[in-house]
């Protein structure tokens, strides 16, 4: 996602955050079906429900990262992420033991880099969804 300025998001049970500008990549899974959990995070009208519902009604979703797994690898990713990126604490990691799903950079190609590296470092092959309008 890209965050064109410094902005405060108030950001359901977390409270108001504070986000700098910049780009973020947030780590989630979607067993449940890809194509549905992604087309409702980019749905414009929808009731906020995950973090990431509360930060994509301020920001602008600009590229997307898959990988098929059949068992939930996402905090393995986000841990990866954690090594080298900076964190949103808390952030899409209420249910879990991770300190964030939600990392940043300032740069779009680094934050991209990283998060291709972080997926091949799980064991997963991560597929580039394109730009986003």
């Amino acid at each position: 996602m890209h965050v064109p300025y410094d902005l405060a998001v108030s950001v359901g049970e977390l409270g108001t955050l504070s986000f700098n500008a910049g780009y973020y990549a947030y780590i989630g899974s979607a067993l449940g079906g890809l194509k549905a959990r992604v087309g409702r995070h980019l749905r414009a009208e929808k009731r906020p429900h995950w973090h990431i519902d509360f930060l994509l009604a301020r920001s602008r979703a600009v590229d997307i990262v898959a990988a098929p797994s059949r068992t939930r690898r996402e905090c393995a990713v986000a841990g990866e992420l954690a090594k080298k990126l900076q964190s949103v604490r808390g952030f899409g990691s209420s249910d879990c033991a991770c300190q964030s799903h939600l990392f940043y950079s300032p740069d779009f190609n680094e934050l991209l880099r990283r998060v291709l590296l972080g997926f091949r470092a799980c064991g997963l092959k991560p597929a580039k969804g394109g730009p986003l309008g």
